[in-house]
């Protein structure tokens, strides 16, 4: 009995989480007056992507959103890989203050932000600028992932490092050929999370990017459903578009996390 009620309670579960992304795919190959219908797909139609992909800007908008968030991952997970590395190995004056200053950023909520970033992003005038969005970007996901890498880093042998020195390397030859391959799942839970975060971000690519010609995807949608127009089916066509490179970049980083454990495990 306690077996077959916690199945059933996690196959509860499990269709709780499935519905709404099934129902917004369903819903995208609906007519758009049959968007709000229970009823499954009774006219299958491309219509709402053909519109979307032809009719509108979302082709710019992702390209904005590409360039962004692939600047801001491969910044993110190098920033947050050096700065986990370097607390983790070494003690220098300022180290304690610096992983407390990392974790405090992480408590203040997007909303308390907003107005002095968008004030400091407008007197750099980064403001409509793709750089902008990185560097905000970065100030969210590289203090927690500089602390989680720090804790990859702890569990990785001193000695490696000891004997990086002993055959001629300098820290960063070090860290880079010896450390860097044994934290494979570090890097790819680091990588992830920094394209999450600049991928399904909405408040500042709201705030800091206007005009069609620079929106990034998050901005973009918006457009569709506004207190001006509700075109539903555009908008559940264009976020199935969406999930499809988050739902990639996914699974190429859960395969890397399983074989970076296992090759860990292995050589240790």
């Amino acid at each position: 009995m306690a077996s077959a009620g916690l199945h059933a309670g996690l196959l509860t579960a499990a269709v709780i989480a499935v519905f709404p992304p099934l129902w917004l795919l369903i819903t995208s190959f609906k007519p758009k007056h049959d968007a709000f219908s229970t009823d499954l797909v009774t006219n299958f139609t491309f219509a709402n992507y053909s519109h979307v992909l032809a009719d509108t800007e979302f082709l710019t908008w992702f390209g904005n959103s590409v360039l962004v968030v692939g600047v801001t991952t491969v910044l993110g997970v190098f920033i947050a890989a050096t700065t986990g590395y370097a607390v983790s190995r070494f003690r220098f004056p300022g180290m304690r203050s610096l992983m407390w200053l990392l974790l405090i950023t992480q408590m203040f909520p997007v909303a308390v932000l907003i107005v002095p970033l968008y004030n400091l992003m407008a007197s750099f005038g980064l403001l409509n600028q793709p750089i902008g969005l990185v560097i905000t970007y970065l100030t969210i996901a590289v203090p927690f992932c500089a602390w989680m890498m720090k804790g990859f880093f702890d569990t990785i042998p001193a000695e490696i490092d000891e004997s990086g020195r002993v055959d001629g390397l300098n820290p960063f030859g070090t860290f880079w050929r010896l450390v860097l391959p044994l934290a494979k799942p570090g890097l790819a839970v680091t990588g992830f999370y920094t394209f999450v975060t600049a991928w399904a971000e909405v408040a500042y690519a709201s705030a800091f990017m206007t005009g069609e010609d620079n929106m990034t995807l998050a901005g973009g949608l918006q457009t569709f459903v506004n207190q001006y127009t509700s075109d539903w089916g555009s908008m559940t066509a264009a976020a199935v578009i969406i999930a499809v490179p988050a739902a990639v970049v996914f699974g190429f980083a859960q395969r890397h996390l399983v074989s970076g454990l296992t090759a860990g495990a292995t050589k240790s």
